[in-house]
């Protein structure tokens, strides 16, 4: 591609390189047209006798055309591309979905000159129609070389910018606390917790009130199980203090195994993550700190989600929170 300065005749079939105006100033024709035979008499009556415009070459790749190849490169399933209008190509989430990015391969390809992918960060939640991504393309057009480096990239794993959607689940709730608190706790605890499920496509199938004894939260947390919850929310009175706390001794009474105590997330740090069972069977339990009654966005909104798309959460991913932890 090279820049040339011509008259409307010998321009046809270029690319304007700058928007024109008429003698009001209102735009005539936008930056990016192709122009066409068809043009020349309103150019004409504008009174424009040169044109800079943009020259394609062989082997080069218009703008449009090469954010739909690299959009079909990088979008996983469940991931509608728009049709290409000045170079730039959305990326929709097709149905509720977990953001999942490949970091290392979106800079690899953002590397390559003209080329730009902006996302989405990894792990957010998007609803339906919401744009997870844009792909714009800088110059008018670009090397077939570097465009068909970059779809490689694309290409060489898993996409780069992909979903997981969220499936209804089965969520049962144990509250822990005293028996004076159970009126406070239910009407403080239960909504938000019960909201959230709601909002991401989910439902609670049961909720058990019981004192914080280590046998009464193993028993909850087994009827719960036996009762088909694919999810188990813990929270009470007080938040779980240590690995040794009553809900986490529960836990381990009902069989399950502690994968991790406290998160770098703030609001949230009490946050504990247990799973019982195995393979397809292991069902995750979420003991939710004392932020979870509010609805200000805190660790159970950033976990949630995730669990509800099946994703299993280990020590490292919790961890890992930390950049872009402080929420409040």
């Amino acid at each position: 591609m090279y820049q040339a300065t011509l008259p409307p005749e010998q321009a046809i079939g270029h690319i304007l390189r700058h928007n024109l105006a008429d003698a009001r100033g209102h735009k005539a024709f936008a930056k990016g047209h192709r122009l066409a035979e068809a043009d020349l008499p309103r150019l004409h009556g504008l009174g424009v006798e040169r044109l800079r415009v943009a020259v394609l070459e062989p082997g080069d790749v218009h703008e449009d055309e090469a954010a739909r190849r690299l959009a079909a490169a990088v979008c996983g399933p469940g991931i509608a591309a728009t049709a290409p209008a000045s170079s730039r190509v959305n990326l929709l989430a097709e149905a509720r979905s977990v953001v999942h990015i490949d970091v290392e391969r979106l800079l690899q390809i953002n590397q390559i000159d003209g080329l730009t992918i902006a996302t989405l960060p990894s792990f957010a939640l998007a609803r339906a129609g919401k744009r997870i991504a844009t792909i714009k393309i800088i110059p008018f057009a670009v090397e077939e070389q570097a465009l068909a480096a970059a779809e490689a990239i694309g290409r060489a794993g898993a996409p780069v910018v992909a979903l997981a959607p969220l499936r209804p689940a089965r969520v049962g709730v144990v509250l822990v606390g005293s028996a004076a608190a159970r009126e406070r706790i239910s009407a403080g605890v239960l909504p938000a917790i019960t909201a959230r499920v709601a909002e991401l496509g989910s439902a609670v199938i049961a909720t058990h009130y019981v004192a914080p004894e280590e046998l009464a939260v193993a028993g909850a947390i087994g009827q719960l199980r036996d009762s088909g919850a694919e999810l188990v929310i813990v929270a009470g009175e007080t938040s779980i203090m240590d690995r040794d706390d009553v809900t986490p001794q529960g836990i381990r009474m009902a069989g399950g195994r502690v994968e991790h105590y406290g998160a770098p997330v703030e609001p949230g740090n009490l946050l504990l993550l247990a799973y019982i069972g195995a393979g397809d069977a292991r069902i995750p339990v979420l003991g939710a700190p004392g932020c979870v009654r509010s609805r200000d966005t805190n660790i159970v909104d950033l976990l949630l989600p995730r669990l509800l798309a099946g994703e299993y959460i280990a020590r490292r991913d919790i961890v890992a929170l930390g950049h872009g932890g402080l929420l409040g």
